[in-house]
């Protein structure tokens, strides 16, 4: 038995080597901190090491440190075993001067190999302006405050900053907008939110990280706990002077009350009061300049910096074959705007409908990607023929010029008959005849068969008279009648457009809810909680015929009375769209606003409204 259990330590020991993972060596600290502050610089390692050895840090004072701790785990699932080791060195630094500061990278030895971590930069603020911090301080309410009183804020301890990237651009030149929350107090949640329509630009939303973190900021003499809300690619799309539309965001605040309870505790403990604030966004202008004159032949408005490819699949084929040629257009700018250049084939090729594929992505830095159109022709004669050049002309913004790139031409040698090898002699086939299908042309004709024995015999037919003659005549007049009514009556229905939004709203809401569902599954907060608002103003829209853009919770309400909705369903859906709103935009949710919850209210709401809208 000893032996046994000797053996089975060392086959546990060898399978924990086996399954043992790369080694990964890693620094975490914050991407900023305020001078005086002391924060963590935690070097991380995934196996036993040693001999750790850390760059020098004349900007930071070490405090403390390293500090080694770890931690192992070994997991067994399914007979499958898995082990994972952390050790964590840690040091306590403190900045004592502002500026923007590098930390080398650090070694360590694994195994008699050497590691290095990657260089980590860190921002030090600056520490509050003491006349700064004294106005913001002297905001802060120092009175009880009573159930029925609001906690005043000031403007300097929480608003939301709109800033764009750029104040003057070029028509169709991308500016970046940020919607970015500034506060030196607790927020409890972050609520619903209007922000522009965006009126005269083309607008890409940026998609934010899920789990993202507040991070520190200095502005205007103080520090502030920062998280960007919304942000949008703009596009103008014509020249002058542009405004951006004024918004606002719902933001729960935590305030401190020093309302003493009356009991032993209440001397020793504040208590907090959740204050709603909303917070207005100004509206902003943006100048937008005109496209300088003269822009050379075949510019389609493309702004930015780009480049121009093509390749072709082949340039010897026979008759009959497809050639495939691709042009791509990659680079940064309005690339969804941006045209492909045209191919221009010559004119005994078939040239089919062209196919576009989009790889385009909308980051800080602007849209970037590529654009690729995939032409297929075919060549119907034998011969040399030549695909010109196509020219992509567009304005880089950058030195305000226009800028024209070409395709490469290309000469294509094409074998065979000038007779598009069909086998019957003399017949030729007309360039550009069929543009739907590529077909066997070698088929499609056959020779009238000429055999001289056969001979034609009578076909007599006994159907002549009998009654099924004559059911032949009348049956389809009937048929085509029954059919007309059908028709007429659907029209009538389909003639009106409200009966038909009626009927359909309760199925188009549900299929909405089954998209929502889907991000349920996916994990999208974002757009579940979007799809669900989508399908309750959709529903209503089409249930009480109001134009979706009209809608507003006032009326909505008026109208679901009107209908006969009890108040108490009423209530439950203008909760419900208020709910969700918080929820969209609130980085942490309670579980009654879970994805989940939502979505069961929102599919029992509209049945609710359903039956009492009938």
């Amino acid at each position: 038995m000893k032996k046994l259990g000797l053996l089975w330590c060392l086959f546990t020991m060898s399978c924990l080597a086996m399954l043992a993972s790369d080694v990964s060596f890693t620094v975490q600290a914050p991407q900023s901190v305020v001078v005086g502050q002391q924060f963590r610089l935690v070097y991380t390692v995934n196996q036993e090491a040693k001999d750790l050895r850390v760059p020098e840090m004349p900007n930071f004072e070490v405090l403390m440190g390293p500090s080694v701790s770890s931690q192992r785990s070994v997991q067994i699932v399914n007979g499958s075993m898995s082990s994972s080791l952390t050790i964590n060195h840690t040091f306590i630094l403190m900045a004592n001067e502002p500026g923007t500061f590098t930390i080398g990278a650090a070694s360590i030895m694994v195994k008699k190999e050497k590691y290095t971590s990657q260089p980590v930069t860190i921002k030090v603020l600056p520490a509050d302006q003491t006349s700064a911090t004294n106005n913001a301080s002297t905001s802060r309410t120092n009175e009880p405050a009573s159930q029925s009183s609001q906690v005043s804020l000031s403007s300097k301890q929480l608003f939301v900053r709109q800033t764009l990237s750029k104040t003057t651009v070029y028509q169709q030149e991308a500016v970046l907008l940020t919607y970015k929350l500034y506060a030196r107090v607790d927020i409890a949640q972050i609520g619903s939110a209007k922000f522009p329509e965006f009126k005269d630009f083309y607008v890409q939303e940026i998609e934010l990280d899920p789990n993202r973190s507040w991070q520190v900021e200095h502005y205007d003499g103080l520090n502030y706990n920062t998280i960007v809300l919304k942000q949008y690619l703009l596009f103008p799309q014509r020249s002058g002077q542009l405004t951006i539309d004024a918004g606002h965001v719902e933001a729960v605040v935590r305030m401190v009350t020093n309302q003493h309870s009356g009991n032993f505790f209440g001397d020793f403990f504040n208590t907090y009061q959740d204050v709603k604030k909303e917070l207005h966004i100004p509206a902003k202008k943006i100048t937008v300049k005109a496209l300088p004159a003269g822009a050379p032949a075949g510019f389609n408005g493309a702004v930015g910096q780009y480049q121009l490819q093509s390749t072709l699949s082949a340039t010897e084929v026979n008759t009959n074959d497809a050639v495939t040629l691709k042009v791509k257009v990659s680079g940064k700018g309005n690339l969804k705007l941006a045209k492909v250049p045209e191919i221009t084939f010559p004119a005994d090729f078939d040239a089919y409908d062209p196919k576009t594929d989009n790889n385009i992505k909308a980051s800080i830095n602007g849209v970037t990607g590529s654009k690729t159109t995939e032409y297929v022709a075919i060549p119907r004669f034998g011969g040399t023929f030549q695909i010109p050049s196509a020219q992509f002309v567009y304005f880089d913004p950058a030195d305000a010029t226009y800028k024209t790139l070409s395709t490469q031409p290309y000469t294509i040698t094409v074998s065979g008959n000038t007779v598009a090898n069909n086998p019957v002699a003399g017949t030729t086939v007309s360039s550009g005849v069929n543009k739907e299908k590529v077909k066997n042309l070698g088929s499609d004709i056959r020779f009238i068969h000429t055999g001289g024995d056969n001979e034609l015999k009578a076909n007599v037919s006994t159907f002549n008279g009998t009654s099924a003659h004559y059911m032949a005549y009348v049956l389809p007049l009937v048929l085509c009648a029954l059919l007309l009514a059908i028709l007429h009556k659907q029209a009538k229905e389909n003639a009106n457009v409200v009966r038909v939004k009626n009927k359909r709203a309760n199925k188009l809401a549900r299929k909405r809810l089954k998209s929502a569902a889907a991000c349920i599954k996916a994990g999208n907060k974002a757009s579940f909680y979007e799809a669900a608002i989508q399908a309750l103003w959709g529903y209503i829209a089409d249930k009480l015929n109001i134009p979706l853009a009209n809608l507003t919770k006032d009326n909505v309400q008026e109208e679901l009375m009107r209908h006969g909705a009890s108040q108490a369903v009423i209530d439950e859906f203008l909760q419900l769209l208020s709910d969700l709103e918080f929820a969209r935009y609130s980085p942490v949710v309670d579980d009654s606003l879970s994805m989940e919850n939502c979505y069961d209210k929102a599919a029992n709401l509209i049945g609710q409204l359903e039956n009492a809208l009938k």
